[in-house]
């Protein structure tokens, strides 16, 4: 289930532009905000420096078109605010649902990047896209009734991926609640669905031996228990009239039997529960040296113990039965992520001459016909003077071709625009791949550097006792 906002934003009071783009970004970009900057993404832009870049292509569009806007009425960003139920996504579903929406909703024309927050309990994508277009001839028309399209083009997402959507929405300027979030953790009263989904996670966080042993908890929590044809289940509690089946088109996404019978078995995460993850054990005694207390050496032996125990449990998952098979597996790892990171950066190599080129071919075709005229001026200098910054351009942008093209057919500027779109998409699927590679590198060296801590592993030092 989710809800939007179309947010048009103006310059801030006794701002420039470029203050109020890149307060507003900082707010969006920040790291704790965004687990270190991994749920961003972006198109046609770099995160990190789509302040400037915004600014550079209004700068365009002026030079262009000649149009000009007074500050105050001047919308110099766009945002769109994607929020969902708590528990009903992942991050990295929520940042990729909010990257789709973006590009359908500005079709591909203009520049934007998706951040996606997760210090609150909904979690929700800030969507900032650029008001100019990509080819800095036009800007977004913002229109009456833009705000329920957005929802729309959302809730078709939504329903694509297997979301709820809210059937009977109601504006928030009727209420005091501006978005889901926000009324979930208000001050409205909790349904029985709601308190029937709080009682099935307390009974999940008590780890029942199985399904049985799960019911018995539901049952101690107040519960009747009523099993109907089929094998469905209904529960019930004090003051609640008719059953609630326990199914997820009623409860939401993790609260169907399936769900909850793989949450007990522990072969599926429940939505809104974070991975267990093998971090490296810390070194006790040269923290101790470093200045830290008892307090500090205390928890450092039960994080190592924890750590440890993570990284056993990984080579249980993964059938890692041998030692030689964990090293097989740290080397694979590595070479994958390695092997992405070329490849991602060979992709955005040619992204970047694709931009100059379509850049530069933009400067040829105006500057062509003045070098054209110079010619049959048969090279006057005084032609050259009154034209020397229009035949510097085309001069420069000669060299451009012969750097990138290395005297291959000068491309036509559709099919340019067409394989930025193929290397757009490319460049979003390897970064996927490679966020789960590094991920995966991550995890393996540290169950690996842990294992060889525990064998009393130092550099080569290894023998057959150790490796039994």
């Amino acid at each position: 289930m989710a809800t939007t906002r179309l947010i048009p934003m103006h310059i801030s009071k006794g701002q420039t532009i470029a203050q109020s783009l890149k307060d507003r970004f900082d707010y969006g970009e920040d790291p704790d905000k965004t687990n270190g900057g991994e749920l961003i993404t972006a198109y046609e832009c770099d995160p990190l420096t789509a302040d400037a870049e915004f600014l550079l292509a209004k700068a365009k569009y002026k030079a262009i078109t000649g149009r000009e806007q007074k500050a105050d009425s001047d919308i110099i960003t766009y945002q769109i605010r994607q929020s969902f139920r708590p528990g009903e996504i992942t991050p990295e579903d929520a940042n990729r649902l909010g990257y789709e929406l973006a590009m359908r909703w500005t079709k591909g024309r203009h520049a934007f990047f998706v951040a996606t927050h997760v210090d609150k309990a909904h979690i929700h994508s800030h969507i900032y896209y650029n008001s100019t277009a990509l080819d800095c001839t036009r800007k977004f028309r913002n229109f009456w009734g833009s705000s329920f399209a957005v929802r729309r083009v959302s809730d078709r997402l939504c329903l694509e991926n297997g979301l709820f959507i809210v059937t009977d929405p109601k504006p928030h300027s009727k209420t005091q609640f501006k978005h889901y979030g926000e009324w979930f953790t208000g001050n409205r009263p909790l349904n029985f669905q709601d308190r029937l989904k709080i009682a099935i996670d307390a009974a999940l966080a008590q780890s029942p031996a199985d399904f049985a042993a799960f019911l018995s908890l539901m049952e101690a929590a107040g519960y009747e228990v009523k099993q109907g044809r089929g094998g469905t289940l209904s529960f019930r509690t004090s003051g609640q009239e008719r059953f609630t089946r326990l199914r997820s088109s009623t409860l939401g996404v993790g609260y169907g039997p399936e769900d909850i019978r793989a949450a007990i078995s522990g072969t599926r995460k429940r939505p809104g529960t974070a991975p267990r993850k093998v971090s490296l054990i810390v070194d006790i005694q040269a923290k101790l040296k470093a200045g830290k207390g008892p307090g500090y050496e205390r928890w450092a032996k039960v994080f190592n113990l924890k750590q440890m125990a993570a990284a056993l449990a990984y080579l249980q998952d993964n059938g890692l039965t041998e030692y030689g098979q964990l090293e097989q597996r740290a080397a694979e790892t590595t070479g994958h992520f390695h092997t992405l990171s070329e490849q991602l950066k060979a992709t955005e190599t040619a992204m970047s001459t694709n931009a100059e080129l379509k850049n530069a071919i933009v400067k040829y075709a105006k500057t062509r016909p003045v070098f054209e005229a110079y010619k049959a001026a048969k090279y006057s200098k005084k032609f050259l003077a009154e034209h020397e910054a229009d035949i510097g351009v085309y001069r420069a942008v000669r060299a451009d071709f012969e750097r990138l093209l290395h005297g291959a057919k000068l491309p036509r500027m559709d099919a340019l625009k067409e394989e930025s779109r193929r290397l757009a998409a490319r460049k979003k699927e390897l970064y996927a791949e490679y966020r789960r590679a590094r991920e995966d590198m991550q995890e393996v060296l540290a169950a690996k550097a842990n294992i060889d801590y525990l064998l009393g592993y130092t550099g080569q030092d290894k023998n057959k006792e150790q490796e039994r």
